[in-house]
Parts: structure tokens; C-alpha cells; sequence
């Protein structure tokens, strides 16, 4: 009896072990050098390491755009996104909601140092990359030179980070665009190599935040950023953000090893030196995953 007993036990046991679903945690992120995927590769070590029956993985894509689309439809559980992808139309995607706000992107626009371009006017009848298709860089350029009214003035090019620096250390195009995190390590690579400056952008903020969104300010690239002169530019929040129907407690988990774990982030890559949990909980135009929220009410002191 006895035997039999703990036979039964034994067999409830490794049934229960079964039935313990797996979960798959999907990082959508970015090119290989951008911000994104060093900051959401360091996230998917943490999270393997720390969440049981959980397992971490991270996707390449083209950015915010590309990866809003992906949770949308269920391809990534988590994606970085610029909070002004996020709008369409004057509403907030449906649907989506943040974990957290993690740092503000800058708009660069860059130029090597022997350029004429001087302000966004001068870049009439230029060849210009503006980012590439579906990402958060293409949106906010786009954006910035309509209100400029320059949509058609330009030679247009979408291109990756990698091959707008690429044709602009070859003289194949003119100036590139791209939103990041500071430092962004291929322009400061580029910049090292050929010579580069950036163009300030921040007097055109008021236009962006009257005709699309209030998500918009002024931000500094500082001279430490890229050893180039500080300029002013347009800054955008950069959230992290997750269906809807996720489950609160994965929710709650996932943003407790966020602001834990911050160290860990940091050292990947510098921009999420800035997270913190008085800004974090910053997630408009989305509301915060109930289960965040419960963690931020956790620690509230």
C-alpha cells in the first residue's frame, strides 16, 4: 500500500511538471547596432536567468514600427517602439499598452563636417536617407519635413543605420537620419573615421508638437555623446510595450527584472543608465500594463 501510495505521488507529481506550460518571451528590438537589440539582448539573458519556465529570445527588425506590428499580431511579446509610432490619427494604437518608458530617443541628423548643410532648409534637392522602412526614424523624419514643408524636396533614400553610414563614409548620400539612444555607437564610429557633425533640429519642436503630438521636446546631444559640438534636437520617449492580454503576472515579473536589473542594462548599452522609476511609470499616449502598474505600486515609497 505504502508503495503504491508513493508510486501515485510520484506520478501526480511529474504529471504536474508536464502540464507547467513554457513560456516564450519574444524581443523585438532592432538592427544588430542599434540601441534596441543591445539593450533587449541584455533583457532576454536576464529574463532566462531569472523567470522559471520561461524562455527568452530576440528578434532583429527594421524598429519601432516593424516591432509594434509584431505584438500586435502576436510575432513578439515585447517590442521597443518611439511613443510617436504609437499614434495614428490623433489616438493611440489599440490594443497596446507599456511596461515601461525607458529613455528618449534623439533625432539625428547627421552630416560629415565638410557639409554645407547647416540647417534642415539645406537639405533641399539632397540625397538623403531617411531610416529604414518601418522604422521609428522614418516617422519622425517624415514628420519632421512635412511640417517643414519639405516632403518631395529631398532625394530620398531609406536606408538601415548600418548602410546610411556606410553611403555616407562612400559620398553616396548627403546627410542620414536616425532616432536613438545616446551614445549611438555607429555614429560615433563614422564620426571617428570620416568626420561628422550634427544638425540642429530643435526649432522646428513646436510644429511637431502642434500639428501631430505633445510627445515631442527639446533635447541636447552633448558634446560627450560623439566629441562634436553640442547641438539641440528633437527627443522622443522610447517605451517598451506589450499586449494588451498579456498575463498580469508575466507583466509584473517582466517589469520587476526591468528596474532590478537596471545595472545589468546599463552595462549593455548607456541609454538605459536613464531608467528609473519616476519616469518609467511616463508611458502616455499608452496607459501602463495593469500588471506593471501593480509592481510600481509595489515599490512606491
Amino acid at each position: 500500500m505504502a508503495i503504491a501510495g508513493l508510486t501515485l505521488l510520484l506520478m501526480v507529481t511529474a504529471c504536474s511538471q508536464e502540464e507547467t506550460p513554457e513560456r516564450e518571451v519574444r524581443i523585438a528590438t532592432g538592427s544588430p547596432t542599434a540601441v534596441y537589440y543591445a539593450i533587449g539582448t541584455a533583457l532576454s539573458k536576464i529574463i532566462d536567468a531569472e523567470l522559471p519556465n520561461t524562455t527568452a529570445s530576440v528578434l532583429p527588425t527594421a524598429a519601432s514600427a516593424e516591432n509594434l506590428e509584431m505584438v500586435a499580431q502576436g510575432r513578439a511579446e515585447i517590442g521597443f517602439t518611439q511613443a510617436d509610432v504609437l499614434v495614428t490619427g490623433g489616438e493611440p494604437k489599440p490594443g497596446l499598452v507599456a511596461l515601461a518608458r525607458v529613455y528618449d530617443d534623439l533625432l539625428h541628423l547627421v552630416v560629415r563636417a565638410d557639409s554645407k548643410i547647416l540647417e534642415l532648409a539645406d537639405l533641399r534637392n539632397k540625397r538623403v536617407s531617411v531610416g529604414a522602412r518601418g522604422s521609428g526614424t522614418t516617422v519622425t523624419a517624415d514628420r519632421l519635413l512635412s511640417v517643414a514643408g519639405m516632403p518631395q524636396a529631398i532625394q530620398r533614400r531609406e536606408l538601415s543605420l548600418d548602410d546610411s553610414i556606410s553611403a555616407l563614409r562612400n559620398r553616396e548620400i548627403d546627410a542620414f537620419f536616425f532616432s536613438g539612444g545616446l551614445p549611438v555607437s555607429g555614429i560615433k564610429q563614422v564620426s571617428a573615421e570620416v568626420g561628422t557633425r550634427l544638425v540642429d533640429l530643435s526649432a522646428w519642436v513646436g510644429e511637431l508638437r502642434r500639428v501631430y503630438s505633445d510627445v515631442y521636446v527639446v533635447r541636447d546631444v552633448p558634446m560627450s555623446a560623439y566629441s562634436m559640438t553640442t547641438v539641440a534636437t528633437v527627443a522622443v520617449p522610447n517605451l517598451l510595450v506589450v499586449a494588451a492580454t498579456m498575463p498580469d503576472d508575466l507583466a509584473y515579473d517582466l517589469t520587476r527584472l526591468l528596474m532590478e536589473r537596471r545595472g545589468a542594462l546599463a552595462a549593455a548599452h548607456p541609454a538605459a543608465e536613464r531608467l528609473d522609476l519616476r519616469t518609467a511609470i511616463a508611458t502616455l499616449p499608452v496607459s501602463l500594463h495593469p500588471g506593471a502598474a501593480r509592481y510600481y505600486r509595489s515599490v512606491k515609497p
